[in-house]
């Protein structure tokens, strides 16, 4: 997954910190002691709807159609059907050969995301612009000592997503664990719009520490939306992503999800991939 970001550190956070329910569980197929491919497998337990299940499979391109694909596949699908699940989704790369290893297994199209990067280096961001009065520029590391609001404004706005599996947040201490304490967010490069004291806009900056940016989510309380603060946040984690040395970003976007869209291509941001999602009942 070039266009994401992973780290040791985040793969064994992800393992350990997981909730019980999410059975969250990454299986490696190896050869000779070499691990070849993967699958990232779970239940969806933050869904309103019950019964769904995830696996998203990934093979190194130099040892593809030698099986390690669809034993990978085959081996998620009995532990999620095991786990009481009756509809499994994927996403897959929008190319003939990952569409066809989908559908060849029984597994139909649903909707569509793209992924999106922006050179960092070419001093194309639009200008930071001053905040509105009564509007302040925070970050997340200024709510360290009381995270809470964070959490209110990060659930409202990912319910709004769109999306087949939605998530719904409402358990505070396991959205700390998940999120806030992730070992990829970068508290000081997350910027919070707060009017009148209260949060609403953020954006949350992943990195690896070194050259690399991802948009781990970006969003609007329903009451402030349409007057472009999540603009404002995103410019201003931008720029300083780029003062302190990162040189890539890249984001993700539901293909309906036309206002992110539009804000993103907005930066300078383009489509380098295009992901399919997948879905296939365990019956």
């Amino acid at each position: 997954m070039p266009f994401m970001i992973a780290t040791a550190e985040s793969v064994v956070h992800s393992v350990t910190q997981a909730h019980p329910d999410a059975h969250f569980r990454p299986l490696v197929a190896e050869t000779d002691g070499e691990v070849i491919g993967t699958v990232q497998t779970g239940i969806a337990h933050d869904s309103p709807t019950p019964g769904l299940g995830y696996l998203n499979v990934y093979v190194h391109p130099e040892h593809q159609r030698r099986g390690a694909g669809g034993l990978l596949v085959r081996t998620a699908e009995e532990r999620l059907r095991a786990l009481g699940a009756t509809t499994v989704y994927s996403w897959v790369y929008d190319t003939p050969d990952n569409r066809g290893f989908a559908e060849r297994r029984g597994y139909t199209t649903s909707r569509s995301s793209h992924f999106q990067r922006l050179d960092l280096t070419q001093g194309t961001l639009p200008p930071l612009q001053a905040p509105p009065p009564g509007v302040e520029l925070r970050t997340a590391a200024d709510f360290a000592d009381d995270p809470r609001p964070v959490f209110e404004l990060d659930a409202e706005t990912t319910a709004d997503e769109p999306s087949d599996v939605g998530a719904e947040f409402d358990d505070y201490e396991q959205w700390l664990r998940d999120t806030f304490r992730h070992p990829l967010l970068d508290h000081e490069l997350t910027t919070v719009v707060v009017v009148d004291g209260t949060p609403a806009a953020f954006t949350a900056a992943h990195t690896d520490g070194r050259e690399r940016y991802f948009t781990g989510m970006t969003g609007t309380a329903r009451a402030f939306r349409g007057r472009g603060l999540a603009k404002l946040a995103k410019n201003d984690s931008l720029h300083r992503a780029r003062a302190a040395g990162y040189t890539e970003a890249f984001t993700g976007n539901d293909t309906d999800n036309g206002p992110m869209l539009a804000i993103n291509k907005w930066f300078g941001y383009e489509v380098c991939a295009t992901e399919i999602r997948y879905a296939r009942g365990l019956g």
